[in-house]
């Protein structure tokens, strides 16, 4: 059931849209809803817009509007205003309408028929209250908790003694509990130099784990019910990350459960036989590399003999139907496309709603996109169309769907959807960007390139100062660069602000990038970040930029300037250490400059397990001396993301090497120090003492 709010500033500050209608279930459908849309005086606050918020503007048939708001007819223009489905076939939206919050007004929508109907007053209250107190219900209902196991036996004496959470099978016959080895402490100690309670300093201890630390380890136990302990061999599943997903047959014979290998080259579902201890590997992934578990591993048991199990073994991440008997392998989804995420498994149809990215050629690959997929063969259903990044909200029975789709070149388009097949009910309505243009707002633009090895697609965005769509003045050009292999970075969805609107209305062109070694565009585009995080990327920006000013007079490549905050920090220093004849000014916030003093997980999972060379060769520490250009280090002193004195090691290391640099400390502030309010004027005016000389 989707319940959406929007959030925006008082109706004075506001935008509202010219006229609208929109053709609806053969009718044409009158403009009789507004919803402001907020930016603020000459530069948009941070209220960005969502997709799911731009449901809620699409089913209002609400655009982006001009300056004035109306002075008749009621509107839905309430920053709270909210949107349902009240039954399978029925949208209800509710805003206030009045200013002191007094009247009501409530819309409903038939999804089969598209006829609108308008309540006030008292009947309006009733509506709302009906459909609010429904919702909370769904919510207590939702909220219920039950005991795992009621009836459960006490637990055998030797299992007592092991840890939990325990896991009886059914019947009761046999109970799984767990060894524990713990981790070990690692400290790291802040000081918060100027707290308010009082004068003196304090100090605040953290336990963070690092890359190569001893880290907690579980391994099964089988007991019987009598207090039996069945022995299992632990070849399989000896040097556990993690173990987990613990899952019982039916029938109490057998478990299974998730092993996933410290370094993250070995990811097993093994199962175990609870009458002999014998011990198999049902599936089995491997990878020279790195198995990316975090975003990239997901399983469902359709029963005891069949699952349905996430892999990227072909390249590609797909879905595959596994036989438990056997550990056969049939693949559900295939394609040089990705599986984003699984959204719905339904097992009576037995099909899967999936999201999907690189599906529709010549669209940019990483739009979101969903299909509906036959587990056992057979035609996909496309449920998107536009070209565009989508979001769904479905109907309580998920027979009808809205569907927002947006670019950051394009205003949203919203439409109503059958789910049986995609086909389209109507369009319920399209922002529009006009009045946002009138004000000197300039439209995101998508630029694509061949990277470093010409041939692979680079994807970005550039942003131009406001006001400044139609002259060809060189500016210089600022890179807001984040390069974390766990994701994509740049911007897809339309948004009012991106926060690299902040900048580039300073006087810069700013670009975003998705260079090689990012997430979700294939395995050989994401292993180029494997032990190699220093490159960021950066080879692939260079050429991206390069190709951009080809036909650009007003990007200044003679002035190119690159920011980033954590990873983006990181990779903010290298690339003056790399690449100084084309970044000549940086400002990196927060970064981790040395991956062996960053949190255990993120690392390991990239640079590996054990820690050996890879990480001294891409420690900005160790290759501080080769710095050239200005370079601003921001750091918050209770950063507790990333160790403050990553930045601090490499402040030292400039300092031995006598690299001059300038180094802001913020006090009591933490990660993302570059982002508060004295953190971004100084990076602002330390790019602009640079690359916009008086």
């Amino acid at each position: 059931m989707a319940f959406f709010h929007l959030v925006g500033r008082s109706k004075s500050q506001g935008f509202r849209r010219p006229s609208v209608a929109a053709s609806c279930g053969g009718r044409l459908v009158p403009q009789s809803a507004r919803l402001d849309l907020q930016v603020s005086g000459t530069k948009p606050s941070m209220h960005t817009l969502s997709v799911q918020a731009f449901v809620v503007t699409t089913l209002l048939l609400v655009g982006l509007a001009d300056h004035q708001a109306p002075a008749a007819e009621p509107g839905l223009h309430d920053p709270a205003a909210t949107i349902r489905w009240a039954s399978p076939t029925t949208l209800v939206i509710g805003s206030t309408d009045s200013p002191d919050e007094t009247g009501r007004v409530v819309e409903e929508i038939d999804a089969e028929t598209g006829n609108r109907r308008r309540l006030d007053g008292p009947a309006a209250e009733k509506e709302v209250r009906h459909h609010r107190d429904r919702n909370l219900q769904d919510r207590r209902d939702r909220n219920v908790r039950h005991p795992e196991f009621p009836d459960a036996p006490p637990l055998p004496a030797a299992a007592a003694a092991l840890a939990g959470p325990y896991r009886w099978a059914p019947g009761f016959g046999h109970v799984v509990a767990w060894e524990l080895n713990p981790a070990e402490r690692h400290p790291v100690h802040l000081v918060e130099s100027a707290p308010a309670d009082r004068v003196e300093p304090r100090l605040i201890t953290i336990d963070y784990l690092k890359p190569g630390d001893q880290i907690e380890h579980r391994w099964p136990r089988l007991f019987t019910r009598a207090g039996h302990e069945i022995p299992l061999d632990r070849s399989l599943f000896a040097a556990p990350w993690s173990i987990g997903e613990v899952r019982w047959a039916a029938d109490g014979h057998s478990f299974t459960f998730l092993y996933n290998q410290r370094g993250h080259q070995v990811l097993r579902l093994i199962a175990v036989d609870v009458e002999t201890g014998a011990v198999r590997t049902i599936v089995e992934e491997t990878a020279s590399t790195f198995i990316d578990y975090p975003h990239k591993t997901w399983m469902h048991w359709l029963s005891d003999e069949e699952l349905l199990w996430m892999s990227e073994r072909d390249g590609w991440n797909h879905i595959y139907k596994v036989d438990r008997p056997s550990g056969r392998l049939e693949q559900v989804t295939a394609g040089q496309w990705m599986v984003r995420r699984v959204e719905q498994v339904d097992p009576d149809h037995r099909t899967l709603t999936l999201w999907v990215m690189g599906l529709v050629p010549g669209e940019d690959p990483y739009h979101l996109h969903a299909v509906r997929v036959p587990i056992d063969g057979g035609a996909a259903v496309r449920l998107t169309q536009g070209d565009g990044t989508h979001e769904l909200a479905w109907s309580p029975d998920r027979r009808w769907y809205a569907d927002t789709y947006s670019r950051v070149d394009l205003a949203p388009i919203h439409e109503l959807r059958r789910a049986h097949d995609g086909s389209l009910v109507c369009e319920l309505g399209r922002a529009d960007a006009a009045p946002l243009l009138a004000t000197g707002w300039t439209w995101p633009e998508r630029f694509v390139a061949k990277g470093r090895d010409g041939t692979t697609d680079i994807h970005g965005v550039i942003w131009r100062p406001r006001g400044t769509a139609d002259d060809d003045l060189p500016r210089p050009v600022v890179e807001s660069i984040y390069a974390g292999p766990h994701d994509f970075h740049v911007p897809k969805a339309f948004a009012v602000h991106h926060q690299q609107r902040d900048m580039a209305d300073e006087g810069f062109v700013v670009v975003s990038i998705d260079g090689l070694g990012t997430n979700w565009r294939g395995k050989a585009f994401h292993e180029v970040c494997w032990k190699n995080l220093k490159d960021a990327g950066l080879p692939d920006r260079i050429v991206w930029l390069k190709a951009a000013a080809t036909d650009r007079p007003w990007m200044d490549l003679s002035r190119v300037g690159i920011y980033g905050g954590s990873a983006g920090g990181q990779s903010a220093v290298r690339a003056l250490l790399d690449f100084p004849n084309f970044y000549t000014v940086a400002v990196a916030d927060c970064g981790c400059h040395d991956n062996r003093m960053d949190k255990i997980w993120w690392n390991e999972l990239w640079m590996g397990w054990p820690v050996d060379e890879a990480y001294e060769q891409n420690s900005n520490v160790v290759d501080a001396h080769k710095l050239q250009g200005e370079l601003m280090l921001i750091v918050g002193e209770l950063d507790r993301n990333v160790d403050p004195a990553s930045t601090l090691q490499v402040s030292a290391a400039l300092v031995r090497a006598g690299k001059p640099h300038e180094l802001v400390v913020i006090p009591g502030t933490g990660h993302g120090a570059a982002e508060t309010p004295y953190g971004t004027r100084k990076r602002a005016a330390f790019l602009k003492r640079h690359l916009l000389p008086e």
